[in-house]
């Protein structure tokens, strides 16, 4: 079964539930190479802190369930969902 990623290098990011950290750019990707192990994203916000999340839309710990939303920086505007 392939994997649902929510999230990839270079996108920018903003926290529903933590606006003050501001907005952030995903800086590196990981993934497992054994079945069920985790998919990690780390993020670095405006507040310059590294924050790494679940990144896989199948876990019901995945980032956009804990509230980090994709931000198109051209049209200043919010996706939903991936």
């Amino acid at each position: 079964m392939a994997l649902r990623l929510f999230l990839k290098v270079g996108d920018t990011v903003e926290h529903l539930r933590y606006p003050h950290w501001g907005r952030g750019e995903v800086v590196e990707e990981q993934h497992s190479v054994l079945a069920g192990g985790f998919c990690l994203v780390r993020v670095r916000f405006d507040d310059d802190v590294e924050r790494t999340f679940i990144n896989d839309l199948d876990n019901e710990c995945c980032c956009y369930f804990s509230g980090i939303r994709t931000v198109d920086i051209f049209k200043k505007k919010m996706k939903l969902f991936p």
